[in-house]
Order: structure tokens, then C-alpha cells, then sequence
């Protein structure tokens, strides 16, 4: 199938009930795995696999509320290949979450793992709620009775769900506990992002964020980038820009710009990244800083710039901004914030961008060092974690530029050309059931 720039019809999304468009998160995935395919060769053949969840599942959650109340929410748990091992990805709160944004999300998380030769399928999950609405109670609720229906399909060899947008160390906790007790014995290794006395890993947190910044610095080389220097604004201020942000600034780079929901700041001189963490721990958000003008919203994205990091949800480079953008080279944190067609204008221009399937990769690579610990009950010291985290970045990196430079592509057909190889392969060798 050729790359589509008009409404894909339904039977090109690979389910019925989907009918995506070209800006939405699955049409943009699918876009991605339509450029790929002239490069699969015989593998071709199982490429429509790529295009269909094998199980997506919508559940009902009904919680008491504080008030006496009953609020029904609704959840999603998708599994969109499981070729090469138990289904990995994270699980996020947000009021806009949809089941084909949950999809793309699983279908990302498929090419991820693969990419960096992690050996897990690609899974991810979500509740469309607003939790800054809840309580703590009603969200141990939410949690709870969420994590109890999608039991039904997780598992620590089937499905391990991780922290995403909205969540974090506490609700895997209670992720952890109920599953266990509904099968009735402690299963530390169901999720991953755990707090570190129920078997989490140290480096977790910041993991993504160092995935960023090491594939930044291999990038950065590439072009002749001293991070000495370099001008860095980023979009998105939770753990995974705010991380990366703190990497750079220890390298050397100034953080020129920082967007996040509270507010856009901008510093040509370069923020004071302690002052500026203080103002995010205090106030959840970067909006209220002293140490910057504050300018409106749209204009972050014509901010002079050596490097722009991406962090915050999917479809924010669109092609109008792609246009403005001013640095040379761009690192999605986040997943999905570049559209195809603003892919194609960053390309003309010029830009070099590091993919979200490989650059924000750090998270799952110590979630699986997280999940191995748990099954062994022997863990790393945070150095370990780092050296091989590092490791397995810049091997993954090379391998895919290696592609990128023999078949004369970007880093994301090649990140996707290496990852569906190995994904289709697996599919290809295991054979169809019955």
C-alpha cells in the first residue's frame, strides 16, 4: 500500500469499528508502517500483521466516589503484537484517552521494543479520566477496580503493564497488589515502575529521559553538535522532559525554552536548572518561573534552538510548525508528536529527527532490566542499571543508522525497517494457529 494523504478508508485501518484519519495517532502509525513496507522484502507478505491489534479490550469501571456518588469511567488494554514475548507498555489517565490512541500507543510500543531488541510485544493501556479530579482514595478506586478487570489478560509472562501521562510509582502499587491478590500470591514482576521496596528498579524514573539524552549525544556527534553550548528547548516538563532537560544542562547545553500545561518560558541565556526544578516540584509546573519571559504558546516553536525535545503527547509537530522550527536536530520524547507530513517538511529542510521508537526507548529497556530483577530477586546498583541502559541505546542507534545509510532513509523508516524485520520474522517462524 502506497503512503496516504487522504482519509484512509476503513478496511486500511485494520478494524471495523476504527476509521482513522491521516493526523489521528493510528493514522499516523499506520502511515509509518505503509512507508516501510518497499523495504521488508519476502517478509511483506505478513506486513497486514502490523496492521491489526490482535486483542483490544474496552472495560467499565464503576467506582464510589467520595460523595456516595457512582461514576462509571471507561478503560482500554490493547495487545497489538505479541510475536516476540509477553505484551510491555505503560498505562495513562488522561481525559482525551480514545481506544485508537490506546492502539497506536500498543502499535508503538511493538516497534519500540523490537527496535532495541527487547524480547517483549508491544501493549499499552488507559482510563479516559481527568486524576487531578479525584481524590486519593477514589483513585486507589479507579485503580483498583481497572487492574481487576483487565486481569483477565495480564500477567508477568503475558502482559506487564508500566507508569505513562498521569501515572507513576504508587499506582503500579496498587496495580501490583491487587493482581496479586486476585491470584493469590505477590507477582512483583505484573508491572514495572514500581516503588523500589516492592522490587522496583533504581533508574527507573529518569530512564526515558536518559534514553534521550544518550541518543541526543550519539546524534549530536553525527552532526558535528557541541552540547557545549547547545541551545535546548523542550516541550513537556514531566519526568521525561525535565530528565532529559537535567542531562543536557550537565553536559553543558543551555535550556533555552521549556512549554509545559502551565505556562511557555523562554531564557535565550539559559534557565538556572535548580531554580527552575525548585519552581516545578513546588508548583507541578514550569508556568510560574521568574527566571523567563513568558511568551504565548505557538510561539514556542520558533524559538532559536539547536535541539527541540519533543515530551509532552502525540501529533504536536504539525506541518505549519515544522515550517518554524529553527533547530537542527529534534528528539521525540514523547510518543508520536510528529505527523507524517511534518516528517516530510523537517526532511526538506534539512532537520535531522531522532524518533520516538528509539530516542524515548530508555523507559521499557530498564523496565526489562526491572522485570528480570524481579524474577531473579538479585538487583543492580543504579551505575549497572545506567552502563547497560547506555549500552544497549547507542548499540541500537548504530544498528539503525547502519540501515539509514544503506537504504538512503530517515532514522524513522530504518528504526521501523529493523523492528518490523525482527517483528515479522518472529511472526513468520512461529507460523499460524491453528
Amino acid at each position: 500500500m502506497s503512503h496516504t494523504t487522504s482519509p484512509l478508508p476503513a478496511s486500511s485501518s485494520g478494524l471495523s469499528y476504527v476509521h482513522p484519519t491521516p493526523t489521528s495517532p493510528w493514522g499516523t502509525y499506520l502511515s509509518q508502517v505503509d512507508r516501510v513496507i518497499p523495504y521488508l522484502g519476502p517478509l511483506a507478505r505478513w506486513a497486514e500483521t502490523l496492521k491489526h491489534p490482535k486483542r483490544t479490550l474496552i472495560v467499565d469501571i464503576p467506582i464510589e466516589m467520595d460523595d456516595g456518588t457512582v461514576r462509571h469511567f471507561e478503560g482500554y488494554r490493547v495487545q497489538h503484537n505479541l510475536s516476540r514475548g509477553p505484551g510491555k507498555g505503560g498505562v495513562r489517565y488522561h481525559p482525551a484517552v480514545t481506544l485508537e490512541e490506546v492502539m497506536a500507543l500498543a502499535a508503538w510500543m511493538t516497534i519500540k521494543n523490537a527496535a532495541v531488541n527487547l524480547p517483549y510485544g508491544g501493549a499499552k493501556g488507559g482510563i479516559r479520566v481527568d486524576p487531578k479530579q479525584l481524590s486519593m482514595k477514589e483513585l486507589e478506586k479507579l485503580t483498583r477496580r481497572y487492574t481487576s478487570e483487565i486481569g483477565i489478560i495480564i500477567g508477568p509472562q503475558q502482559d506487564i503493564p508500566a507508569p505513562d501521562v498521569n501515572t507513576n510509582a504508587q499506582i503500579m502499587a496498587w496495580m501490583m497488589d491487587t493482581y496479586s491478590m486476585n491470584v493469590g500470591a505477590t507477582a512483583t514482576g505484573v508491572v514495572t515502575g514500581k516503588p523500589i521496596h516492592l522490587g522496583g528498579s533504581l533508574g527507573r524514573v529518569k530512564a526515558t529521559g536518559r534514553g534521550v539524552f544518550v541518543t541526543g549525544r550519539e546524534a549530536a556527534r553525527r552532526l558535528g553538535l557541541n552540547l557545549d553550548g547547545a541551545r535546548v528547548a523542550v516541550q513537556g516538563f514531566g519526568n521525561v522532559g525535565s530528565a532529559a532537560a537535567e542531562l543536557f544542562a550537565g553536559a553543558g547545553a543551555k535550556i533555552v525554552a521549556v512549554q509545559d500545561h502551565t505556562g511557555t518560558i523562554v531564557n535565550a541565556q539559559g534557565f538556572d536548572m535548580h531554580d527552575l526544578m525548585a519552581t516545578l516540584h513546588r508548583d507541578g509546573g514550569v508556568g510560574a518561573f521568574t527566571g523567563g519571559e513568558r511568551i504565548d504558546p505557538e510561539d514556542f516553536w520558533s524559538v532559536d534552538c539547536d535541539i527541540l525535545i519533543p515530551a509532552a503527547l502525540e501529533g504536536q509537530i504539525t506541518p505549519a510548525r515544522a515550517n518554524r522550527i529553527k533547530a537542527r536536530l529534534v528528539l521525540e520524547g514523547a510518543n508520536g508528536p510528529t505527523l507524517p507530513e511534518a516528517d516530510d517538511v523537517l526532511a526538506e529542510r534539512g532537520i535531522l529527527v531522532v524518533p520516538d521508537v528509539i530516542c524515548n526507548a530508555g523507559g521499557v529497556t530498564v523496565s526489562y532490566f526491572e522485570w528480570v530483577q524481579d524474577f531473579s530477586s538479585f538487583f543492580w546498583t543504579e551505575d549497572e542499571i545506567n552502563l547497560r541502559l547506555d549500552k544497549i541505546m547507542v548499540d541500537a542507534l548504530k544498528k539503525i543508522w547502519e540501515t539509514a545509510d544503506r537504504l538512503k532513509v530517515s532514522l524513522r523508516t530504518a528504526t521501523f525497517a529493523v523492528a518490523c524485520e525482527r517483528i515479522l520474522m518472529a511472526r513468520q517462524e512461529r507460523g499460524l494457529y491453528p
